[in-house]
Order: structure tokens, then C-alpha cells, then sequence
């Protein structure tokens, strides 16, 4: 079907022509437990209005076969009226109703109507997953997000099932057979894409919350928690609903706008593509946050910032949306922000905004330094171009502008911006100048500039201190210089920044303190700070400390010193985690060699406190030694890293978070040495004394992955593992294992159910990906070609996500740079180098990914050139 890839232009011609009043929409699951069933019955019946008499416009729906489509009581002849993707609709009339009758598909793709086999107990679970378009291969709908309409669903399925909707379920009527017909409450008006389904023989767990409003009424929320049956066992549905109500009860009073969705469901599915996604009344989670082993306490602050992301989403998102998907970032960005403040704000969690420095920031630093790099306000053209754009630009980079803009007006004039918002634009849609309206009337400022520098402009600040002292090592000046480049034109577009500069000096137990800081502004390339002059010379000097603003930093001379020998001694989980990130930024940028990075975090790491922290450390280290770190020195640096690994894995309380953070890393450094075989396996038989380690299902599957990278297991000892775990998460560690064994057939074989068979599930996919790419850049030489030369049948041939994955996770990126040759001039450069120049007529989302890949490896090798 060629014509699925909706324009922009196209969306907005529908939308002036038309607005949609409601549909009915009916879905017949009987046929669901049937794996030979591969589609079900779907029927729309859409009221809409249209401005023109006689006008034409077109439905959207992807789909197994049509069968009826009626327009104003008037059959359409379907030869004509279905094209591919879309149903054209003719002789239109000012008021208009039209029902579309056909088979829809179930998904093992993650995208539309997701169907699931639970291989624990053989039980069918359904969910469904839109964003940004894929409702249509569910129901004939308009699918664009301006087009909001009030939803009515009906849902046949198996009697003995849990069914639920974006609604209420107001009526069930059983059918002989086994069956019943769910009947749910007709919705606010809404967007195509956060309509929803879930059925299946689903756990639940129920709830309520409730609030008194401002006119004296009770307002009362339902609330529900599913999973699938097998994983109840290992369900907290009770810390999920005290999240919730601490979400509900913050959101309320901040946003002086009573929650409008009725009820609020949360269900952990299987085979999630996302996090979460924000239908209302029913949020859809991974099911990876139901924790079947044991989860740090990083684990379960990460899992109650999904769930205040998503509910924050309630009124930035569902409330008030974008009108297209240009502006995508007036929820995600807002989300991302409104997340990391209510846990920082309404729960017990205390390291909310470190989390948020150390993870989210870091990707939105990764993400807007590649050449695709965009404003937070992008240019989408289409849909393919809108899938791409759920990154670290729209999310995390717009939640960070998001803070600075805090900083800037004020949290009071901030929320009043978001209140004045909500009121105007109650299920409406809107576009960045709605918001800059509602942000200058609450501040009383011009918002113009900060978001033509801030929102509509691309790329990453770096600010680098220069510091003069005299000889008595008293300040005599501090010069900050900013380097802002256009990434299109290269000219500088310095950004305006409210940070405080930090200085930290001993104290004396050794702790490395604030002793002192000054808050200023910065706006142009050179900005003087003499609010310094006069000091006495730090140890450390910390600008962008409490991290206000969105920018790399750089350290002067004496201040890196400090920092690669004193960088754990720093009490301060924030200052440290922004010290982490500006080090690790220096990596990526060749500036600070994986070496140097090692020995910090040999230094650092045993001190950190925050379990978040040191997951996000090591992990790190691993990548500076196994892509930055050039070749001939990276069997010592692995040792460096391994051998600190095991050392604190004895040393950390029993028990403890840490200790299982050391633990998993154990096991991730072992894929790379047939040396560690003996731990590895000592910790699987429990011969290995690791007093207070729980080696329980998930870290097993990790120590398994890594004896069979390194050739120490056989497939019969993965068979005798599943057979001991035959649950989901036990097949996908299954089968990450059985493709990472160093052997040219099995390479071989998990390359061809990869990318010339569409055979695997996504989760099943990732987990092939993932242990194919358990191999030396040696081992996987020969698929070079082959990659290249598939690239175009599996984007044409795939949904975008599941070709996604193949593009990006087959992406031949673990390379070496050979002495005496330039990064540039390596092979697998010059091959992706090749495609693009060759394929210029392919599609802009798959060249965005390998041109994305092509950075991401170039960077890699100048790294390597640097660290020689």
C-alpha cells in the first residue's frame, strides 16, 4: 500500500475541509485465540461535517479486504472508492455519515492491533498501540490528530476476558458460544491516536481516588491496573495506584483543571514498543516495569516517571493537542518536565532531577549533535518523517529548555501560563504560537526571541570558563565562551542561558563542598563574570551547577585536575551528576580520551552512592573501551574495568542495589573474554561466594548471553534454561543467547530471520538483533555487503518501526580505525558513503537513520585517532 505515508499538506487540505463529529466503532476479537486467524472484523461509522457541497475527501485505514462502504446511505463501489491505504469518498454533503466495513490485521509488529501468545500458558492477549498513525490499521478513520471526534467502541471477544476501552464499560451483553459484546461510554473529543483497546485474559487490580473541586463537588476516579495472568505473581498494582493518586492529587492542584477522562486504567503489555503511551482512561505501559527480578531502586523511580510522564500527558497531549505533528514537543516536551518535577515534587523519590541530568539530558545531547539534528519545533512533512521524530530533541532536549524557561520566567508565571492554556484550548488543538501566547500573558515578557533561539533553532551550546588568577592564586577574571553553531549554516547563534557557577574547594574531611556561587546571565560569545574577581581560586569550577540551562560544558585546566582524581568526593548527587555528563560529553568529542574516562571512574565509581548513577557510569565505560578506545589498547582497559567490577561485586552490602548493578556489568564484560568463564559460571551454579546476590531469572539470562558470546556455553544448556524459565522474557533471553555464539552458521542464521524473513514478533527481532551484534567486527565483516544491499527491500517491505530496527541495530558501527588511516577513509564509511550518494530517491526516514549511523561510527573513529 503506497499511499500510507500521509503529508502534511494533504492533512491540512482535509482538515479545512472537513471536522468529525463521532464515530462508532465496532471490532469482532472472537477469532483472536486462533493463530490461523489472521485479521478480524472492523466497522466504522463516522458523522462529519464538510464546508463544500460535492467535495471529495478519503478515509484511512490499512487493512486486510473491504467489504462495504456507505456514504449517506449510498453504497460506494468499491473498485473505485478503496485505493491501498485509503477510501475515497465523493459528492460529499454539508452533513455526512459514512460506514466502513472490513477486516483489519493483527500485529506482531507492536503497531495497530498487537497480538500476543504467552508461551507460559498458551493465552491470547491483545492491546493496541496508534502513535502517530496507526489507528487506521484498526478502523477507517481520518487519521491526523486535528481531527478530534467523541468515540464510542463495542468489543466482541471471548466471554471469560478482561476487556476495556478509553470509556467506561456501561454495558456486556453474552452471546452463545462462549462470547459476550462490551459496550463503552462514549469519549471527550479526541484524537485518533490515543484511542485504544485492550483485551485478553488480563489480571486487574482496582482502586479509586478521589478530590473535592473548587464548587464543592466530589470528583471520583476509577482506577484499574492490569497484566498478563502469568505475571500477576509478580504485580505491585498497590505502589502503582499510590503513585497514581500522588500524581492525580499534584496534577490537580498544579493545573487547577479537574483530571476529564473519567476513569484511569494502566496496562503492562507485552511486546511494547514504547515506555508507555497516554490513552485516557487507559495507559499503556511495557511490561518491563512489572519487575519479575529483582529492580533497584533507579528501576522503580524510573517506572514512577513513566507513570507521572504519561498522566502529565492527561492535560499536555490529550486535554490540548498538537495540531500537527510539528509541534509534537507541546506534549512530549512538557511530559518529559512535568514527569521528573512530580516525582521530584509529590513521591518519596529524592534523586528525581538527577536522573533527569544524568539519562535524559545526556540523550538529548547524543541526539542534537547529529548531523539530523533539528529544533525542538521540527519540519515534518509526513508521517514517516513524525514516526522518526519521537527522540531526544522532542523529549529531552525540550524538557531541558523546558527547566531553563522555569528559571527564566518563574515557576509561578509558568504554571499560569499552563492554566490560562488548558482553559483556552480544552479539547482543542494548537501550534507553538498558542503556547507563546499564553506564556508572554503570564509573564509579561516578549517571548519571541526565547523561542525563535531556544525552541526554532538546532543544536547544542558548548561553554568553556577561561580563569585568570594572580600569583597569590586570587581571581582576577573569568570569561566564559560560548560556541554555538547553526548545524545548516555554521554561523554562531550564541543562546541566552540563566545558570549559577559553583565553586567547590576541600573541606576537611577530604569532601570536595560548595563553598561559594553567583547566578548570572549569559548571552552572547564572550560573557565576563565579575562577580569573581577577587575570589580566591577554587579547586573546581562548576558553571551550568543545579543544571539550569541546556549546554555542554568544559572545564578549565586546574578544575579537570581536580575532577579525574576528586570527581567521587563531591557530596552532591546533582553537581557530581552534571560533572559525569560534562566528562562524558569530552568523550564523545575526542576531548577526554576512554582512557582518562577508565581511570575517573575507577577513581569515582565505588564512591557513588546513586544506583541510577553508577548504572549509567559503567555503562558508559564499557562503550568509551569497546568503541572509543582505540583497538590496541583495549584488551587492557577491558581488564581495568573488569577487574574493578569484580572487586566492588565482593565488596558491596549483600543485598544490596549496587551490588546487583556490579553484578549485571560482571556479566556484560564477560562477553568479551573467554577469561571470565569461571565467575560467570560459578554465579549461575552458585558456587561462586557472592554473599546476598540473588542470581534470579533476568541476571541468569545475562550470565548465559555471555558464555555464549565468548563460545562457554552450548545450545543444549540454553535449552535446559528455557525449559527452566519458558516464559516471555525467558524466550527473549533465549534468544539473544542462541545468536550470540561465535560461530559463522549462527550468525548466518540469525542474520537471515532478521532481515530476509518477517517471521519474528519486535521483541523477538530486537533479541536476535541484539545477539548477532554479540560478535567481532571480524566475525560480522561478511554481511557488510548484504546490508547494504537489503536496505531498500526491508524499509519497503517492513512497517517503519520493525525496519527501524533492523536498520539501526544491523548498522555495521563497532569498527576499528587501523593505524595510519584517516576515520574518514574507513571502509564501512565509504560504504554508507556509497548508499546514500547512490540512492538519492530513497526514502528521507531511512537515509536520516543510516546518516545517523554514519555519524554516530565517524565520531567513534576520531575518537580512536584521538585517544592514540
Amino acid at each position: 500500500m503506497s499511499n500510507q505515508n500521509l503529508r502534511r499538506v494533504e492533512a491540512a487540505a482535509r482538515s479545512a475541509l472537513i471536522s468529525v463529529d463521532a464515530y462508532d466503532i465496532e471490532l469482532d476479537l472472537s477469532s483472536a485465540e486462533d493463530p490461523q486467524a489472521s485479521g478480524f472484523r472492523s466497522s466504522s461509522t463516522i458523522a462529519f461535517s464538510c464546508t463544500e457541497a460535492g467535495a471529495a475527501t478519503f478515509l484511512d485505514f490499512i487493512h486486510g479486504g473491504v467489504t462495504k462502504v456507505v456514504l449517506n446511505g449510498r453504497p460506494l463501489p468499491l473498485e473505485t472508492a478503496v485505493d491501498g491505504a485509503r477510501i475515497h469518498l465523493t459528492d460529499l454533503d454539508y452533513v455526512n455519515v459514512v460506514t466502513v466495513d472490513g477486516t483489519a490485521l493483527y500485529s506482531r509488529s507492536g503497531e495497530g492491533m498487537h497480538r500476543f501468545t504467552d508461551p507460559a500458558d498458551s493465552r491470547t492477549y491483545l492491546y493496541t498501540q496508534y502513535e502517530p498513525a496507526d489507528a487506521r490499521r484498526v478502523f477507517a478513520n481520518f487519521e491526523q490528530p486535528d481531527l478530534k471526534a467523541a468515540f464510542t467502541f463495542h468489543v466482541t471477544a471471548p466471554s471469560g476476558w478482561e476487556v476495556a476501552s478509553n470509556g467506561v464499560e456501561t454495558n456486556r451483553t453474552e452471546f452463545d458460544g462462549g462470547f459476550s459484546r462490551w459496550d463503552f461510554a462514549t469519549t471527550q473529543r479526541i484524537s485518533t491516536y490515543i484511542t485504544t483497546v485492550l483485551a485478553g485474559p488480563y489480571f486487574k487490580a482496582e482502586d479509586s481516588w478521589s478530590t473535592t473541586l473548587p464548587d464543592g463537588s466530589v470528583l471520583d476516579i476509577p482506577l484499574a491496573a492490569y497484566c498478563r495472568s502469568s505475571l500477576s505473581e509478580h504485580f505491585d498494582p498497590q505502589n502503582i495506584f499510590d503513585i497514581t493518586k500522588q500524581g492525580l492529587a499534584y496534577f490537580h492542584e498544579l493545573f487547577a483543571y479537574p483530571y476529564p477522562f473519567g476513569k484511569y486504567d494502566q496496562a503492562f503489555v507485552p511486546e511494547y514498543n514504547l515506555g508507555a503511551m497516554e490513552n485516557p482512561g487507559l495507559v499503556t505501559f511495557t511490561e518491563a516495569y512489572v519487575f519479575r527480578s529483582k529492580a533497584t531502586e533507579a528501576q522503580y523511580e524510573a517506572r514512577a516517571n513513566t507513570i507521572l510522564h504519561e498522566m502529565a500527558h492527561m492535560w499536555f497531549g490529550d486535554l490540548v493537542t498538537m495540531k500537527w505533528w510539528d509541534d509534537l514537543w507541546l506534549k512530549e516536551s512538557f511530559a518529559d518536565y512535568m514527569g521528573a518535577l512530580a516525582v521530584d515534587q509529590a513521591t518519596g523519590f529524592t534523586n528525581s532531577w538527577v536522573s533527569f541530568a544524568n539519562r535524559r539530558k545526556a540523550w538529548a545531547y547524543v541526539q542534537d549533535q547529529l548531523p539530523t539534528t533539528h529544533p525542538i519545533v521540527a519540519d515534518i512533512t509526513d508521517l514517516e518523517a513524525a514516526k522518526q521524530n519521537f527522540d531526544g530533541i522532542t523529549y529531552a532536549k525540550g524538557a531541558s529548555v523546558l527547566k531553563q524557561l522555569v528559571a527564566y520566567v518563574g515557576f509561578d508565571a509558568f504554571i499560569e501560563a499552563a492554566r490560562g492554556y488548558f482553559r483556552d484550548h480544552a479539547f482543542g488543538n494548537t501550534t507553538l504560537a498558542d503556547l507563546l501566547s499564553a506564556l508572554s500573558t503570564a509573564s509579561g515578557r516578549d517571548m519571541g526571541v526565547w523561542s525563535r533561539l531556544w525552541v526554532q533553532t538546532a543544536g547544542v551550546p558548548t561553554l568553556t570558563p577561561s580563569v585568570e588568577t594572580d600569583d597569590d592564586g586570587v581571581i582576577t577574571s573569568v570569561t566564559i565562551r560560548q560556541d554555538a553553531p547553526d548545524p545548516v549554516s555554521g554561523e554562531q547563534v550564541p543562546r541566552p542561558h540563566r545558570l549559577r557557577i559553583g565553586l567547590y574547594n576541600p573541606d576537611p574531611s577530604g569532601a570536595l563542598v560548595r563553598t561559594d556561587s553567583v547566578e548570572i546571565d549569559v548571552a552572547g560569545a564572550w560573557t565576563e563574570v565579575p562577580e569573581l574577581k577577587g575570589r580566591p581560586r577554587p579547586a573546581l569550577l562548576l558553571l551550568n551547577d543545579e543544571d539550569l540551562t541546556y549546554a555542554k560544558i568544559r572545564f578549565d585546566n586546574d578544575s579537570l585536575q581536580t575532577l579525574l582524581q576528586n570527581l567521587g568526593r563531591i557530596p552532591d548527587p546533582l553537581a557530581r551528576a552534571v560533572c559525569f555528563s560534562a566528562l562524558w560529553n569530552s568523550v564523545r568529542d575526542g576531548a577526554l580520551s576512554a582512557q582518562d574516562y577508565v581511570r575517573l571512574i575507577v577513581h569515582a565509581a565505588p564512591a557513588e552512592t546513586g544506583a541510577g548513577v553508577l548504572a549509567v557510569l559503567l555503562d558508559n565505560a564499557r562503550f568509551a573501551v569497546e568503541r572509543y578506545a582505540p583497538a590496541e589498547r583495549r584488551t587492557a582497559l577491558r581488564e581495568v574495568l573488569y577487574s574493578l567490577v569484580v572487586e566492588q561485586l565482593h565488596a558491596a552490602e549483600p543485598g544490596s542495589d549496587r551490588q546487583l548493578i556490579w553484578a549485571r556489568n560482571a556479566a556484560a564484560l564477560g562477553r568479551h573474554s573467554t577469561s571470565h568463564t569461571e565467575l560467570l559460571r560459578g554465579l549461575l551454579q552458585g558456587t561462586a561466594a557472592v554473599p546476598g546476590l540473588v542470581v534470579d531469572s533476568d541476571l541468569r539470562w545475562l550470565l548465559w548471553q555471555a558464555l555464549a558470546a565468548t563460545g562457554k556455553a552450548t545450545r543444549a544448556e540454553l535449552d535446559a534454561e528455557l525449559e527452566r524459565d519458558s516464559t516471555a522474557s525467558g524466550r527473549v533471553g533465549f534468544t539473544t543467547a542462541a545468536a550470540a555464539f561465535p560461530e559463522p552458521a549462527v550468525k548466518a542464521a540469525a542474520w537471515q530471520d532478521a532481515v530476509h524473513s518477517d517471521e519474528l514478533s519486535n521483541q523477538l527481532l530486537s533479541a536476535t538483533i541484539d545477539g548477532f551484534a554479540m560478535g567481532s567486527a571480524e566475525l560480522l565483516s561478511v554481511f557488510q555487503a548484504d546490508y547494504f544491499a537489503s536496505l531498500t527491500l526491508v524499509w519497503g517491505s517492513r512497517s517503519i518501526g520493525q525496519a527501524s530496527r533492523v536498520v539501526n541495530g544491523l548498522f555495521p558501527g563497532a569498527q576499528d580505525l587501523p593505524e595510519h588511516m584517516v576515520p574518514a577513509d574507513h571502509p564501512v564509511l565509504v560504504a554508507s558513503m556509497d548508499w546514500l550518494e547512490a540512492n538519492p530517491q530513497a526514502p528521507a526516514a531511512l537515509r536520516r537513520l543510516i546518516v545517523e549511523q554514519q555519524d554516530q561510527l565517524l565520531r567513534a573513529l576520531r575518537a580512536q585517532a584521538a585517544g592514540r
